[in-house]
């Protein structure tokens, strides 16, 4: 497991700094954020991402599921929270509605989160539900056969090293885990993973499927966070790779995409 990913101080100030340099523009290239937007936040964690939107003047929602990061949360944005510009939410997003969150939203953001969700079609049907007819989703995430698309870099031996691995079959991958003597509960995350890693395809495919259409995307070479992670300049995915179905996945570490409502 690399440093940062125990330092969650550090983390959510990694967070902060790739939404503003990269996630907003990337945003503002088709749709303009405006002072006193709502901005919904799914698996939002500390809330380094939504920090970003509350900078520039909207109102943000986070919804996560682990009060002890809910609680890091309030830690690092005492006043945000106080005055109301951030509200937490502990709970899943399934438990819960859009006039209970406060909605519907003009922005509703999901960085490095879909990958984790079972059924995510059923999260992406279900979004129709929290969005302004004018609304739009950000995904950000890393497709699945991306060297690390398994997290496999959040495990503790020198097995976070080796790209690739989490593609081995279930029984083979969880054996290599074992072998390396992870410890069970990281196991179990990692296999999880595996359970929902998606694809570029199964994502565009999922959205089309679900009523939505694709706004505007962006595939990356070098995920625009590595800028902070590894001192790694972020690099736009050669446009050639990104229209080689599958393949891209390999070589792609991160993807945003913005999605709209199809109008009827």
């Amino acid at each position: 497991m690399f440093e940062f990913h125990n330092d969650r101080r550090r983390y959510f100030e990694m967070q902060i700094l790739n939404t503003s340099k990269y996630v907003i523009p990337f945003i503002q290239e088709v749709f303009r954020i405006t002072s006193g937007m709502k901005v919904l936040e799914i698996g939002a964690g500390e809330g380094g991402v939504l920090k970003s939107f509350t900078d520039i003047g909207c109102n943000g929602v986070a919804v996560e599921l682990e009060a002890a990061r809910v609680e890091n949360a309030k830690k690092f944005m005492p006043e945000e929270i106080a005055s109301g510009k951030i509200k937490f939410i502990t709970s899943d997003i399934y438990n819960t509605t859009s006039e209970e969150l406060g909605g519907p939203f003009d922005l509703i953001i999901l960085k490095d989160v879909i990958e984790h969700i079972h059924d995510q079609a059923k999260l992406i049907k279900r979004m129709h539900h929290f969005i302004k007819p004018s609304g739009m989703i950000f995904f950000g995430f890393p497709p699945w056969y991306m060297p690390y698309g398994g997290h496999q870099q959040m495990a503790l031996k020198k097995l976070s090293r080796i790209p690739w691995i989490h593609l081995l079959p279930m029984p083979l991958y969880k054996g290599a885990l074992k072998t390396f003597k992870e410890d069970p509960s990281t196991v179990a995350m990692l296999a999880e993973i595996k359970e929902t890693g998606i694809s570029i395809e199964r994502f565009e495919r999922t959205v089309k499927e679900t009523g939505w259409e694709v706004a505007l995307k962006k595939h990356f070479l070098f995920n625009p966070i590595y800028e902070w992670k590894f001192n790694l300049k972020p690099r736009k995915q050669f446009g050639l790779i990104t229209r080689i179905p599958f393949f891209r996945n390999f070589v792609t570490t991160c993807v945003y995409y913005l999605i709209k409502p199809v109008k009827d």
